[in-house]
This record gives C-alpha cells, sequence and structure tokens, in this order.
C-alpha cells in the first residue's frame, strides 16, 4: 500500500500510477498482481470469519488492486470498477431518488444524454435539466426544489466546454447536493476534482486509463466515507462490476498514464495550433488555445489543454467524408484515449441518439469531428492532417 501522504511525504501522479493503492499479491509477491478469475473464496468453517473475499461480485483481488490504484490518484478513499462507463454512470444515478431532477452540463456526451433520456427518465421519472454550468446566475435559476445531483462533464464531448468544478460544488455544498464529475477526458493526470469539491469523480476508464483501445470499463470514486459505504452496497446489489481481466488490464494500462498523457496532451497543443491556422476549418475547439472560450479556466484548473482536439470544416457532409477517407494514421472509430489517434464523426457516431435539432442546439454539425490525439510522431500527424486537408 502506498499511500498519498506518508510523514509528509506526497509521491507524484507519475509515482502513484505504478505504485498506488494496494498492488500486494498476498498469494506468491508476484510483482504485478494476478488474475483472479475465482468466482468464490474458501471459508475454513461457518464459525471462521470470511476472509478479505467471498464472492467475487462483493470484491475481488485483482480488481481490488485496480481500484485501490484509481483512489489513489484521484486522491480519493475509495473506488468501485465498473463493467463501462455507462455502468459507472448509472450506479452513481442510483444515489438519486426517484422524481428527483439533475442538473445536467450542457452538450455532454451523447451516450450520457441517451441513459438520462431514453432510460433515466422513463423509469425514474428523474427530471434532467441541461445548464451551462458556467453561468452561475442559469445555475441559481434551475436550484429548484427536488435538485439532488449536479452532473459535471468538463471538458465535455466533443465540443471541450469547461466547467468552473470549485466554483459549482461550492454553490452545491450550500444546498446540500450531490455534484459527480465526470473526468473522462482530463484524468487525474490534468485535473483532480475530489480536491477542488467534488462528491463524486466518474471516468470511463477505457479511455486514458487504459489507454489502448482494449477494454470497456468505468469508474467511481469518492473521499466520502457514507457515499463509499452506499456504492459499495449499490455496486453488489446491482453487479455492473469490472472483471478480473478487464481490471488487470486497465491496472497495466494507468503504468504509462503519466508517459501517455505527457505525449498525447503535447501532440493535441502542436496540432489545435496547426488546425486553427488552416483556411478549410472553420473552428478549433481546445482549451489549450487562446481563442477558446475557457481558455483562462484552462489554465487555472488543468495541467494542459487536454489530448482531444475537435474542429469544424468549412463545407458540407461531402467534405467531411472526403477528408476523412485521405487520413492516413487517424483511424476512423469510436471511443478515444488510445495511442493511436482516431476520429470521430460526432452526428453520426457518439452522438447519433440525438435528433440533428438537438445536435445543432449544442453546436454539433455535419462537419464537427473529435480528433483523439495518440502518441504518435507529431510532425506525422500534421503532414496527415495537412494532406486530408489538402486534397
Amino acid at each position: 500500500m502506498v499511500p498519498n501522504n506518508d510523514e509528509g511525504f506526497a509521491p507524484s501522479l507519475a509515482t502513484l500510477a505504478i505504485h498506488g493503492g494496494n498492488q500486494k499479491d498476498k498469494g506468491h509477491n508476484a510483482i504485478v498482481p494476478p488474475i483472479t478469475t475465482a468466482t468464490s473464496f474458501v471459508q475454513e468453517s461457518l464459525d471462521s470469519a470470511a476472509g478479505d473475499f467471498c464472492y467475487s461480485r462483493c470484491g475481488n483481488p485483482t480488481r481490488y488492486a485496480y481500484e485501490t490504484c484509481l483512489a489513489s490518484l484521484e486522491e480519493g478513499t475509495y473506488a468501485t470498477a465498473t463493467a463501462s462507463g455507462v455502468a459507472a454512470i448509472s450506479l452513481a444515478l442510483e444515489l438519486v431518488p426517484k422524481d428527483s431532477k439533475v442538473l445536467v452540463m450542457k452538450g455532454v456526451y451523447g451516450g450520457t444524454h441517451r441513459l438520462f433520456e431514453k432510460v433515466r427518465r422513463r423509469n425514474n421519472g428523474i427530471l434532467f435539466e441541461y445548464v451551462d454550468l458556467q453561468e452561475t446566475s442559469e445555475i441559481q435559476r434551475f436550484l429548484t426544489d427536488g435538485v439532488e445531483m449536479i452532473w459535471i462533464e468538463t471538458p465535455t464531448n466533443p465540443l471541450l466546454n469547461l466547467v468552473d468544478i470549485a466554483k459549482v460544488c461550492s454553490i452545491a455544498q450550500k444546498q446540500k447536493i450531490l455534484t459527480c464529475v465526470d473526468n473522462t477526458f482530463a484524468t487525474a493526470w490534468n485535473q483532480q476534482p475530489l480536491k477542488l469539491g467534488a462528491d463524486i469523480v466518474m471516468l470511463s476508464t477505457s479511455k486514458y486509463i487504459g489507454g489502448h483501445s482494449d477494454l470497456i470499463g468505468g469508474a467511481l470514486i469518492t473521499t466520502d466515507e457514507s457515499l463509499a459505504k452506499r456504492l459499495d452496497f449499490l455496486k453488489t446489489a446491482v453487479g455492473a462490476i469490472a472483471s478480473p481481466f478487464d481490471s488487470y488490464l486497465a491496472l497495466r494500462g494507468l503504468k504509462t498514464l503519466d508517459l501517455r498523457m505527457e505525449r498525447q496532451c503535447s501532440n493535441a497543443q502542436m496540432i489545435a495550433e496547426f488546425l486553427e491556422s488552416h483556411p478549410k476549418v472553420l473552428q478549433v475547439f481546445y482549451p489549450g488555445l487562446p481563442s477558446h472560450r475557457d481558455y483562462e479556466l484552462c489554465k487555472r484548473q488543468m495541467k494542459t489543454g487536454g489530448a482531444v482536439v475537435t474542429v469544424r470544416l468549412q463545407g458540407n457532409m461531402k467534405d467531411a467524408r472526403k477528408f476523412i477517407s485521405k487520413l492516413r494514421f487517424f483511424v476512423l472509430a469510436e471511443s478515444l484515449g488510445g495511442v493511436e489517434s482516431m476520429v470521430n464523426h460526432s452526428a453520426s457516431m457518439s452522438h447519433h441518439s440525438m435528433t440533428k435539432e438537438e445536435r445543432e442546439e449544442i453546436g454539433i454539425h455535419d462537419t464537427t469531428l473529435r480528433l483523439s490525439i495518440g502518441a504518435e510522431a507529431p510532425e506525422d500527424l500534421i503532414k496527415d492532417l495537412g494532406i486530408a486537408l489538402a486534397t
């Protein structure tokens, strides 16, 4: 176990990503926690107390090693790893009573919007109000009776708008309203919402945590003991937990998080600057650019502008198709956060479940493309984009 602060010594995130949490193998002292696939764990007798683990839905050694490392990175005290990012969102919503209200950052990920509107609103009667959480007056206007949670996504997917986490959490705390921050795009490497006052951090670990496009997972992390107890009960009752193999892959991916994020975010900054100056690009969305509406907040709240760059090309859908077809190193695929660069057509991929009117209301058009910047040589990626734009 490597605590975040032991006798005044606080390891850096790069060190915690490798050594954080409780990764000790009690069986054979293996340097890497083994994949424990057992469903159940033997209890010596009816009179003896159960050990650390009894049934893998409740707890599993591989998942536990991974969860404790995740918690360490986010400076939390508890983490639960789920089967997907959407499963993590669903688990967080189990904290919200039926027929209550949730304030949501306007422009969230399409899958989040789909879960909120087409499942939880219908099945649980929850009213989701979409608000620009950067506007304090807007928050105050929607803070009516019945609001149980504020759902913060920052940066948003795909337009990369930011939310002042400390400001919103301060408002919420005064009203005794839960706050949950989707930290998928930033990760703890870029920002730590729990230190800024958030109650819960949510992650889709399929992205930067795993980092290699080979697992599906999610997580919830908190420092609040009562929330930890509730989430631990709910994760066992609902059962959407991460498998031992996915936990192993994610823990392995975590060990290079610092190296990958350093390279990918650096690449993204250079690519954003290149694209902003290109005549065939109508608009670039990247918090690390002075032209971004939240640039000052980015400098204050985040380490970098992140590793995603979103663009709106000149032209129409035909032009977007042609551009994508000419790319060599940017693969057309769902998801993001892997070491390979990806291009995503937001309207038909990540936000296809929304109507055209809903997409355009939040600023997603037919030529809006989300670029997940990988760890390739930046000059190769810039050349690839330049050739595609020129043809």
